[in-house]
């Protein structure tokens, strides 16, 4: 449980101090180059789910703060539970990644709209906060209600691939740390689902039918 709440601990820090960093320092829409043809951070706001996804409205925004919470609460839950049952390292891993980057843009939602200025505007077809004018400054109140902040993404993949004659961007959605968290922790499960569900603690016995062959009556050692 330790080493869990330490992985959470780290990535959300990580993913708050850059978030904050490149709110406070960047115009909205400004980028700056780290990989040339490859990776650039761009500050935008996200109104909405991972990726650049939304709902629209202010219902569709604190329904999902709200969900995103109830998930947290259910795998925190989870994580504790399979911790007792001495689950592999990889699935606690995985888990306390997702956790992180969930709990990450939870903490935007619920809190940046309370600690950053009204620099923002109100789009009243979308019916959420939406861009930034100018860098943005800490100040109460803010631009956004509780639960109701945008959540702040920079990490923009630039590398362009040729399809029918045009250029086009790999990846284009400007995604954060907590996005990239939490797809890792799902890829992690994805790829390596047979290891870590098929894990036993060490010394548990394993209960097979008196009629199969004595050679499959073993103790799972892992």
């Amino acid at each position: 449980m330790k080493k869990a709440l330490i992985t959470i601990f780290l990535i959300l820090i990580a993913d708050q101090w850059l978030k904050v960093w490149v709110k406070l320092n960047f115009h909205y829409g400004e980028s700056k180059t780290l990989i040339p043809g490859w990776f650039d951070l761009q500050f935008v706001e996200n109104p909405g789910m991972a990726f650049g996804w939304m709902i629209p409205g202010d219902a569709g925004k604190l329904t999902l703060s709200i969900f995103r919470i109830l998930v947290v609460i259910f795998l925190a839950f989870y994580l504790r539970k399979i911790i007792k049952e001495g689950a592999h390292s990889g699935l606690v891993l995985s888990l306390a990644l997702i956790i992180a980057g969930a709990l990450g843009n939870i903490a935007d939602s619920a809190g940046y709209g309370l600690m950053f200025d009204k620099g923002s505007t109100y789009d009243q077809d979308v019916g959420d906060y939406t861009m930034y004018f100018g860098k943005a400054t800490l100040q109460s109140p803010g631009y956004a209600p509780f639960l109701m902040g945008n959540v702040v993404d920079m990490f923009h993949i630039t590398y362009e691939v040729t399809i029918n004659g045009k250029p086009r961007e790999i990846f284009p959605p400007v995604f954060n740390l907590a996005d990239s968290s939490i797809t890792t922790g799902i890829l992690l499960i994805l790829l390596f689902q047979r290891r870590f569900f098929g894990h036993h603690k060490q010394g548990e016995v394993i209960e097979v039918s008196p009629t199969e062959e004595p050679e499959k009556i073993e103790k799972a050692v892992v």
